[in-house]
C-alpha cells in the first residue's frame, strides 16, 4: 500500500495536475470520476490474493477453456478512464486467445491511484524494478504461472496510452520477465520521471539520440545483456494527444538496445492504411516491428468482423482501422501455437528461405510423417496448400518482408503445430542486403566502417566492432546501401 502521505498529495493534485495530463493520456475531463466498476464482461474474471500487491492494482484474467499448462500468457494494460472490462471487450485480445490458446490477464488500477485510472508511467515509485504498480503487475503474472501453468518464457505485455507507457517501463524493468511487448499511442520507456515533466513525453520528446534513449532502458535494470524482448510499436499519425515523434523514439530506444539501425530491413502494407516497418537483428529475425496508421487518431487500432484478421469493438479509444492485436500476435509467434485442430502432427521443423526474387519468395522444410499435405502461412494468414515440402510464394511486393510459417495436416485437412517462423525479403525496391567478412582494418578501408577513439564503428547503425586491427574478425550486413549491421551469427542476403 501507498504511505498516506503519498495518497493525499496524488488527491491533492489531481485536479490540476492529472487533468493537466488528460493530453498525454487520452482521459477526457468530466465532472467526477468514480471507480470502474467490476467487470461484468463474461468469462473475465476478478483475481484475488495474487501477492503483496504495491501498486495497489486489481487483476482480472481470462482463461479460455482447454487452454493447457505451458501456454504463454498476454499481459494487456488499459488505458485512462478505462477499465479491465473495457480492454477485454473493445482490445480483440480475448479472440485470440480462443483461437490460438493462451490466457490473458487485465490489470486495472484505480481512481485510489489515479483520479483518472491512469497507470503510473511517470512515476518511478510505480514504473520502476521492484517497485509500485510495475511490481504488482510481475506478481500477476508470477500467479499465472503457478496458478494457470504459463511459459514463463512466452510472456508478453501490452498496452494503450498511460498502459502503454507502462508497458514500454514494464519491458526496460523486467526483459528477464517479458519476451516481447506491443506499446500502442504510447511513450518511450523512463521518458518522464515526474508529473511534471509528463506533458512535454506527450507534446514531444526528449531529442536525445538512439544510444541515450537505449541507455534508458538499460539503466532500468543494470548488468541485463539479454534476450532483450521483441517490441511492436503502434501509432496513428494524425494523434493530437501523444505525438508521433514518440512512435519514432520508441523506435529509436529498441533498435539501440537489440544493437541494429534504425533503418527498416523492409517496409509492407496492412489494411488501415497503416505501414509495417520490419527492424531485423544480425540473425535476420524480426526485432522491433512498427506499424503507423495513417490518418487515425488517439487510440487502439481495432477491425471488428469475423475475419481471421479482424477484432475487437469500437467505442471510445478503440478505432475502427485494423486489428492490431492479430497482427501483434502474430509478431510475437502466437499464431504458431494455436491448438492443432485434433491432428497431433508435430510442428515442422528446417523451414528456410531457399531464395526471392523482385516477386517471389521460395520456401523448403523437412518432411512430417503422417502429414498428407502442408498449410503456408503468410504474415498469420494461410496463402497454400501444398503436398511438397517446398513452396514458392508469388504476387508479392518488391524489396518488402513477409513472415512465413508451416503447418503439417492429416488426410482430413486438419493443421497440427505451426513451425518456427522465418523472413524473406523481396528484392527490388531497395538494394538488396550484401554480406561482407573481414577484418576491423579491411572494413574501414572498404568504406564499411570508420574509426573512432581506437575502435572500428559500422557505418550506418555506428556499431562499435571493437579494436581498428587485423586481428579482430566481422561479418557485416548492408542493407539499405551504406548502412551496415554486425551479423557474425549469421548473415543472408535478401532473406533470413
Amino acid at each position: 500500500m501507498r504511505p498516506p502521505i503519498l495518497r493525499r498529495l496524488l488527491r491533492r493534485v489531481a485536479p490540476v495536475a492529472v487533468c493537466g495530463l488528460l493530453a498525454v493520456l487520452g482521459a477526457r475531463p468530466a465532472p467526477a470520476v468514480a471507480a470502474p466498476a467490476a467487470p461484468a464482461a463474461t468469462g473475465l474474471q476478478q483475481v484475488t490474493g495474487f501477492g503483496s500487491n504495491p501498486g495497489g492494482l486489481q487483476m482480472f484474467a481470462y482463461t479460455p477453456d482447454g487452454v493447457p499448462a505451458g501456454a504463454p500468457l498476454v499481459v494487456a494494460l488499459h488505458g485512462c478512464t478505462q477499465s479491465a472490462s473495457a480492454y477485454f471487450t473493445g482490445s480483440g485480445w480475448s479472440k485470440y486467445a480462443d483461437l490460438w490458446g493462451f490466457d490473458v490477464v487485465f490489470p486495472q488500477t484505480t481512481p485510489a491511484n489515479n483520479a483518472l485510472s491512469c497507470f503510473g508511467w511517470f512515476d518511478p515509485a510505480e514504473s520502476t524494478r521492484g517497485r509500485g504498480e510495475a511490481a504488482s503487475v510481475v506478481q500477476m503474472v508470477e500467479y499465472a504461472k503457478q496458478t494457470y501453468g504459463s511459459d514463463g518464457r512466452r510472456v508478453y505485455v501490452t498496452g494503450l496510452s498511460a498502459g502503454g507507457g507502462m508497458t514500454a517501463d514494464l519491458l526496460a524493468a523486467y526483459p528477464d520477465v517479458f519476451a516481447g511487448g506491443s506499446v500502442a499511442s504510447g511513450l518511450p520507456a523512463q521518458c518522464a520521471t515526474s508529473q511534471a515533466a509528463a506533458s512535454g513525453c506527450q507534446t514531444g520528446p526528449q531529442k536525445l539520440s538512439p544510444a541515450q534513449w537505449g541507455d534508458k532502458v538499460r539503466g532500468s535494470y543494470p548488468g541485463w545483456t539479454g534476450p532483450w524482448p521483441r517490441v511492436a510499436i503502434w501509432q496513428g499519425t494524425s494523434d493530437r494527444t501523444v505525438s508521433p515523434a514518440n512512435a519514432t523514439a520508441l523506435r529509436d530506444q529498441w533498435t539501440d538496445v537489440w544493437g541494429i539501425g534504425q533503418t527498416p530491413s523492409g517496409t509492407g502494407s496492412l489494411p488501415g492504411g497503416t505501414t509495417r516497418s520490419v527492424y531485423e537483428d544480425a540473425s535476420g529475425r524480426s526485432a522491433v516491428e512498427t506499424f503507423s496508421v495513417s490518418g487515425m487518431g488517439h487510440g487502439l487500432p481495432v477491425n471488428p468482423g469475423s475475419g481471421a484478421d479482424q477484432c475487437g469493438a469500437t467505442g471510445a479509444y478503440f478505432l475502427n482501422t485494423v486489428c492490431s492485436a492479430y497482427h501483434t500476435g502474430v509478431f510475437w509467434g502466437l499464431d504458431r501455437d494455436a491448438p492443432g485442430g485434433g491432428s497431433g502432427l508435430p510442428a515442422p521443423t528446417g523451414l528456410k528461405v531457399t531464395g526471392v526474387t523482385d516477386s517471389g519468395a521460395s520456401l523448403a522444410w523437412d518432411a512430417v510423417t503422417g502429414a498428407a499435405s502442408y498449410t503456408v502461412y503468410r504474415d498469420g494468414a494461410e496463402v497454400a496448400t501444398t503436398p511438397s515440402v517446398s513452396f514458392t510464394d508469388t504476387g508479392l511486393t518488391a524489396g518488402t518482408s513477409y513472415r512465413y510459417s508451416v503447418a503439417a495436416a492429416d488426410s482430413s485437412g486438419a493443421a497440427g503445430a505451426g513451425s518456427s517462423a522465418v523472413t524473406a525479403t523481396t528484392t527490388g525496391g531497395t538494394a538488396p542486403a550484401r554480406c561482407f567478412t573481414a577484418t576491423n582494418y579491411a572494413h574501414v578501408t572498404a568504406g564499411r566502417a570508420h574509426i573512432s577513439g581506437g575502435h572500428a564503428y559500422a557505418n550506418g547503425s555506428g556499431q562499435d566492432m571493437g579494436l581498428y586491427n587485423v586481428f579482430v574478425t566481422h561479418t557485416l550486413r548492408e542493407s539499405p546501401a551504406g548502412h551496415f549491421v554486425i551479423a557474425d551469427s549469421g548473415c543472408q542476403a535478401g532473406s533470413s
